[in-house]
């Protein structure tokens, strides 16, 4: 017996030995498999520093052993930090039945061989950046109960295969981005209590299969993209208790079937298609407590009834098309109702009294809506309420006091109506008030110093009303202050010290109002302003120089004040995205400190007295956008270190001194929207790189002394709005590529020394509206008819020029033309009739116009031969006077011939007597000789001529010198 019992005892611990070797190989088999996937992990904190050999495998971090530690069965590395890829290697340990990797850093895609852990009840790989499909081989792991892959970077369809795990209860693949639709093999899972498939790109109809998911507790498919009706069929799954659709595309009617789902408590379909009314059957889910169908197309009347809604603590409607009022018998004062949100329908009558009924509601929001008449002095029966927003409604009256009334009470949007009076002072009272909006209303009167009680205050817009007299003194007090609205009311006075006191202010808009004096030095302490509004004030003096403490600011505008001084108090910010000085009396250089605001988007300095160069500093200011320097005293040439300026959309210079040509490298701002150089001292040409700045709209370059041809290049500038060339020395012809410039409603070229003919393309630019001036250039030729289609053009100015030929009546068909001026040519003919409503200056000093506002033509051709006729009459009178003159001259010539030879005849006469007289005692006898007064009359070769006696007569005979020979004339002597 004793050799029986060792024989029996040598067998038991052989099989003993030969288990532990069995169960010794096992475990060190796991313990081989999770050395070599620890060996392909990144672990940066050292989670897997005490996974090594020498130690008890089921000691690991995260490792879960069977109760008889045989068999490693969990796996649990949950935000351990750990990364690398997901090991095939898993597959290996056959016997896990839990592995939980979420929340990692882990990438790549889901390796298939996960498929062979035909133990696995829960695979967790949540909250990961893994990518890639969803492994088919999913669908063989026959007893997973838990499926949670999502918030990774999945893609592509859900594998159909699911639908064969029969034992899944949850089912988690949100936030992803999967494509594709709900695959109608998830209405096998019988089991399934849990299904998410939020935030991804699904598509397509929710499957009709989805009610075979009986036991589905949870299902939850917002912000995809699904489509068409909710299926009836959901109706079927009466362990519903979530439903979330919200944020897809999902067309139709509520169905009535939804109704039936007694155990439903959050119903979620905002931000759909959804239309019709809503249904009446809603009303029997008295475990509901939550419902939100706003942003949709719901129509009609409100008929949910919170006194059904028993259970109903949120009803979120906003953003539809509901008509009517609230209904009277809405609310109950046993209500559970805390959220009532009916903003932005079309609701109407005066505030809903039934609303009183509901002393549980916190937040009630009415806003834009159409909503009327006065508030009841009973809202303070809605005691227990925290937000009251009823902005953008139709609400007048006074504000009654009894609000001060609502302890309650923190947010406060009353801003959009025509509320009347001023505020009453027992607001006050409201200490746990944090926001008061009353913007955009009539509200008038003094902002009461009570209001500064409220010592919750964060916010505060009054922006929009009429109320006057000074900011209060005790605005300090408000030290949880963050935003300060009081822009565009008739406040006046200095701002109160106080105001500095309020420390964490990070906006204060002051703009709009009578405010005057200088700032209070107490501003040094709003260290936390980012945003600094004070435009349109009458505020003066130099800057407090402490401003420059503030190292927060971002936005900065002073502009339309009488600020004077230095502006460096307002450049000790490194973020400043925005300073607006405009219209001060600031002078002195701009500081180089300002090129330290890298992230400066818009400087804008115009209208003051600043002076100095353009620092070559700027150039730093990479992200500026809007530049203008406009209306000061700069000198000196643009920097060309402008030109890291890329972003530039506004560069604005007009009205300096600026020297120098305009630089070229203007043309390599591609975004350059605005170019304003006018009324400055550049010379030279116009640059062709300009016409690389395609999205140019205005170009002013007016007023300065550019010389040259207008580039062709300029036709580029296809997206040109308004052009100024005017008063400057350009020379030559419009290009004809202005054609391209298609978009131009402003165009200015007079005042300079263009020639050649206006070019017929010009009519091409239909968009032409404002003015179209060519006046004072040199431009000859007619104009062209092709102006004719200019149909929107409302001033043309061609006067002062060379042109020619007659006006094209069909310029007539300009009906939007309201001035005109086409005075100084050479233009003649007919006006067109529609020309008529212009003064006559628009055409004097041309050749030979008529028509109204002239002289009618008629009269002008009339005028034109009568002064034909009197010119014929003139020519005869002086033809007949010409006429008469020569044949006196004929007559008397002929007298003078015959009177001279009649003479010598009787000279020679008397010689023949032989007697020799001297010619001084020559006498001429007409028969008897007559003395008058002692005097002798004598005969000249012209006229008589009284002579005396003592007188020296050597005048010749006759002016013609005849010489005739003495004998011939004696010899015709016989004839006389």
């Amino acid at each position: 017996m004793g050799s029986i019992k060792m024989c029996q005892m040598i067998l038991f611990f052989a099989v003993l030995s030969a288990v532990l070797a069995v169960t010794s190989g096992k475990n060190s088999t796991d313990s081989y498999w999770l050395l070599r996937i620890k060996s392909e992990l990144v672990d940066p904190v050292g989670v897997l520093a005490r996974w090594y050999s020498r130690t008890n495998t089921c000691s690991w971090k995260g490792v879960v052993c069977s109760d008889d530690q045989l068999h490693i069965i969990g796996l649990n590395l949950s935000g351990s930090g750990l990364s690398g890829s997901i090991s095939p290697e898993f597959s290996h340990l056959t016997s896990l039945q839990t592995l939980d990797l979420s929340s990692n850093n882990f990438t790549g895609s889901i390796p298939p061989e996960l498929g062979l852990l035909q133990n696995l009840r829960e695979l967790l790989l949540y909250s990961n950046y893994l990518s890639g499909k969803i492994p088919t081989e999913i669908g063989l792991l026959k007893k997973l109960q838990v499926l949670r892959i999502g918030d990774n970077m999945l893609v592509d369809e859900i594998t159909p295969t699911i639908g064969n795990l029969m034992e899944l209860r949850v089912l988690g693949l949100a936030y992803c981005q999967l494509t594709g639709s709900i695959p109608a093999a998830i209405g096998d899972l019988k089991n399934l209590q849990f299904l998410d498939l939020q935030k991804n790109s699904l598509s397509s109809v929710i499957p009709e299969e989805i009610q075979g998911c009986v036991e589905l507790q949870n299902f939850a498919a917002s912000n995809n993209k699904l489509e068409g009706e909710i299926p009836a069929s959901l109706g079927n799954l009466k362990s519903l208790q979530i439903l979330n659709l919200a944020n897809n595309s999902l067309s139709g009617s509520i169905p009535l079937e939804l109704g039936g789902l007694s155990n439903l408590k959050y119903l979620n379909l905002l931000g759909n298609r959804l239309s019709g009314k809503i249904p009446s059957e809603l009303n029997q889910l008295e475990q509901l407590q939550k419902l939100d169908l706003s942003s949709n197309n719901l129509s009609g009347t409100i008929n949910l009834l919170n006194t059904q809604l028993k259970s109903l603590e949120a009803l979120v409607l906003f953003d539809n098309l509901l008509t009517g009022s609230i209904p009277s018998n809405f609310c109950t004062s046993s209500s559970s109702l805390q959220q009532l949100f009916l903003a932005q329908n079309k609701l109407s009558s005066n505030f809903p009294l039934e609303l009183l009924n509901c002393p549980s509601i916190r937040q009630l929001d009415l806003s834009g809506n159409s909503f009327k008449g006065v508030l009841p002095p009973a809202l303070e029966k809605l005691e227990n309420l925290t937000d009251l927003l009823l902005n953008n409604n139709s609400f007048s009256g006074k504000l009654p006091r009894e609000i001060g009334n609502m302890s309650s009470l923190e947010t406060l949007y009353l801003f959009d109506n025509t509320f009347t009076g001023s505020i009453p002072v027992e607001l006050g009272k409201l200490q746990k008030l944090s926001s008061i909006y009353l913007y955009d209303n009539q509200l008038s009167g003094r902002i009461p110093r009570e209001i500064t009680n409220c010592t919750s205050l964060s916010e505060i817009d009054f922006f929009g009303n009429h109320f006057m007299g000074s900011i209060p003194a005790t605005i300090g007090k408000l030290s949880n202050l963050v935003f300060l609205q009081l822009r565009q009311n008739d406040l006046s006075g200095p701002i109160p010290p106080s105001l500095g006191y309020c420390k964490k202010l990070r906006t204060l808009a002051l703009a709009d109002n009578k405010l005057s004096g200088s700032l209070p030095p107490t501003f040094r302490f709003l260290s936390e302003l980012r945003l600094f509004s004070l435009y349109n004030n009458s505020l003066e003096g130099p800057l407090p120089e402490s401003l420059f403490l503030l190292k927060r600011l971002g936005i900065i505008n002073f502009s339309h004040n009488r600020f004077s001084g230095s502006i460096l108090p307002l450049l000790g910010s490194d973020f400043l995205t925005l300073l607006d000085l405009t219209n001060n009396s600031f002078s002195g250089p701009i500081p180089s400190r300002l090129a330290m605001s890298k992230n400066l988007t818009r400087l804008r300095l115009a209208h003051n007295l600043l002076t100095g160069n353009i620092s070559s500093e700027y150039g730093q200011l990479k992200e500026l956008k809007f530049l203008d320097l406009s209306f000061n005293n700069f000198t000196g040439e643009v920097v060309p270190e402008l030109s890291n300026c890329k972003k530039l959309e506004h560069v604005l210079l007009s009205n300096n001194r600026f020297t120098g040509m305009i630089p070229s490298w203007l043309g390599g701002l591609q975004k350059l929207g605005e170019l304003d150089l006018s009324f400055n001292l550049f010379h030279g040409t116009v640059p062709a790189e300009l016409g690389h700045c395609s999205r140019l709209l205005k170009l002013s370059l007016n007023d300065n002394s550019l010389s040259g041809e207008i580039p062709p290049e300029m036709g580029n500038l296809t997206s040109l709005n308004v052009l100024d060339l005017q008063r400057n020395n350009l020379s030559g012809q419009i290009p004809s590529t202005f054609q391209q410039c298609k978009k131009l409603y402003e165009l200015r070229l007079s005042e300079n020394s263009l020639t050649g003919s206006i070019p017929s393309e010009l009519g091409t630019l239909t968009e032409l509206q404002v003015i179209l001036d060519l006046s004072r250039n040199l431009f000859s030729g007619e104009i062209p008819s092709s102006l004719e289609n200019l149909m929107k053009l409302e001033s043309l100015n061609l006067s002062c020029n060379q042109l020619q030929g007659q006006v094209p009546p069909s310029l007539g068909k300009l009906t939007s033309l309201h001035m005109l001026d086409l005075s100084n040519n050479h233009l003649r003919g007919q006006l067109p009739s529609t020309f008529s409503e212009f003064p006559l200056s628009s055409f004097m000093r041309n050749d030979k116009l008529c028509g109204p506002p002239l002289e009618s033509c008629s009269e002008s051709t009339g005028q034109e031969q009568n002064r034909l006729s009197n010119t014929a009459v003139a020519g005869i009178i002086v033809a007949i006077v010409f006429t008469s003159t020569l044949i006196c001259l004929v007559l008397l010539y002929i007298m003078v011939r015959i009177w001279c030879t009649w003479r010598k005849v009787m000279i020679l006469s008397s010689d023949s007597g032989g007697t020799e007289h001297n010619m001084e005692e020559e006498k001429w006898d007409y028969g008897d000789e007559k003395k008058r007064k002692g005097e002798y009359w004598k005969v000249n070769t012209m006229a008589l001529v009284p002579s005396k006696e003592k007188q020296n007569l050597s005048s010749p005979t006759c002016i013609f010198q005849l010489k005739m020979d003495s004998e011939t004339m004696v010899g015709q002597g016989d004839v006389f």
